[in-house]
């Protein structure tokens, strides 16, 4: 596999997926377009120590990648968005 960072380029902090973590427990990410779903999973997992129950990839219209990672309960998604950096409030 390949290093998480380099399938992980930067996590989303728009209003909508800040709303995601704190109600849904979700993370969105811009990722490689070339990653796979498995290999984001396993990234994001081995990046910051959770468990990853499902992945959801699209491109936007800006040609980038993004990944919607749908983290289980006994991880918060706002923890790691603190963990980031991003503040909500």
């Amino acid at each position: 596999m390949r290093d998480p960072y380099s399938i992980l380029i930067k996590i989303v902090s728009s209003e909508k997926a800040i709303k995601m973590a704190e109600s849904e427990n979700k993370l969105v990410f811009i990722v490689d377009r070339k990653a796979k779903k498995p290999e984001i999973k396993e990234a994001v997992e081995k990046a910051f120590n959770v468990k990853v129950i499902k992945v959801n990839t699209y491109i936007a219209p800006d040609g980038r990648k993004r990944a919607i990672i749908k983290l289980s309960p006994e991880f918060k998604a706002t923890d790691i968005e603190a963990q980031l950096g991003i503040t909500v409030g």
